[in-house]
């Protein structure tokens, strides 16, 4: 075999399972705790920042952490300028010269911002992320590409709109996405609230290919099977609590489904957990009336989670997967006669 044949099926067999079970040995409290002492540090002095934040960790991985952990729970998630600047370069988007130079006077204006008022976008925070990991000698990078939420208008996303971070650790590469793992802003004030989610840190990449969509195809950290734009478009939307509750979202593997009256729909999910039961539902929401409903059936073998569910009368639906209080997953089921 050639030399960069092997090299090559090195690196797709030492990235398939890139995620945070590999470091399940690893007790991260320490990096945790160094990482929350250091509320009301300012973003002047990066390099002594990284020291403080990683100079008592002895494993990159927890160095990391801990450079990871301090960013989500220190930068504030400015939506409101995330929304301005999706308007502007969604208006220019078809004139270069007047796109670029937005471009370039926004990344002023956004680094400014975060320097001094410690808010920013998802670029800000996959760029303070890349700088703090380098200034401790750990190699990371930003990956520029799409996300998909509830609220993205899939039929115009013609442009990329996310950011998140690759980190090379034990040499293997693994994917985290401090925006989405820091906390939400409010629909309606787009008030931003912390509310760390760790599913984020290390992701596994099968679950992140729904919805991230990188513009360079190296950062799947996929062993094949990678997504198609219009197969990512068409996924099903998943949430943050899904990163919490989730190894692995297995079906269906497209957000709409067409199917006659009586006719079943299969889920499958690969849980971190196990579960019971009781904790499982579907809200059915079919534009008149939302109903609370147990699956048709729920069978599980070991963590994998099986779910059928019928539907007897025919009509346009939103389906809601819950575990608990929880929303995993939404789907939408046309029923026909």
């Amino acid at each position: 075999m050639k030399p960069l044949l092997i090299s090559l099926l090195f690196f797709w067999i030492n990235v398939s399972f890139a995620q945070i079970s590999d470091f399940n040995h690893i007790d991260f409290k320490k990096a945790d705790s160094i990482a929350l002492s250091y509320p009301n540090e300012g973003l002047i002095n990066l390099p002594e920042l990284s020291l403080k934040l990683t100079s008592h960790l002895n494993t990159d991985v927890e160095r990391f952490r801990a450079i990871y952990r301090w960013v989500c729970a220190n930068i504030k998630n400015d939506y409101s300028l995330y929304l301005k600047n999706k308007y502007k370069r969604e208006r220019f988007k078809d004139d270069s010269i007047k796109f670029k130079n937005w471009n370039t006077d926004f990344r002023k204006k956004l680094f400014n911002k975060l320097l001094r008022k410690k808010q920013t976008i998802c670029t800000g925070y996959a760029y303070l992320i890349k700088v703090l990991a380098e200034f401790s000698d750990l190699k990371c990078e930003v990956v520029q590409g799409y996300d998909r939420v509830s609220t993205t208008d899939t039929e115009n996303l013609t442009l990329p709109n996310h950011s998140w971070n690759a980190v090379k650790l034990n040499e293997k590469w693994y994917l985290c996405d401090p925006t989405w793992a820091s906390g939400i802003p409010h629909p309606e004030t787009n008030r931003f609230t912390f509310n760390y989610n760790d599913g984020f840190f290390l992701a596994n990449p099968k679950l992140f290919a729904i919805n991230h969509f990188p513009i360079e195809a190296k950062w799947w950290l996929l062993k094949g099977d990678i997504p198609t734009f219009e197969e990512f478009l068409n996924a099903p939307v998943i949430y943050g609590n899904a990163y919490r509750k989730l190894e692995l979202h297995v079906a269906p593997k497209q957000m709409h489904k067409n199917i006659k009256v009586s006719e079943k729909v299969i889920f499958k999910y690969q849980l971190k957990e196990p579960l019971d039961k009781s904790k499982i539902r579907f809200v059915i929401d079919s534009g008149s009336n939302q109903r609370k409903v147990k699956p048709t059936s729920i069978r599980f073998k070991e963590n994998l989670l099986n779910i059928e569910q019928q539907f007897d009368t025919s009509g346009f639906y939103d389906l809601h997967f819950y575990i608990d209080n929880d929303l995993i997953s939404t789907y939408t089921v046309e029923v026909n006669n």
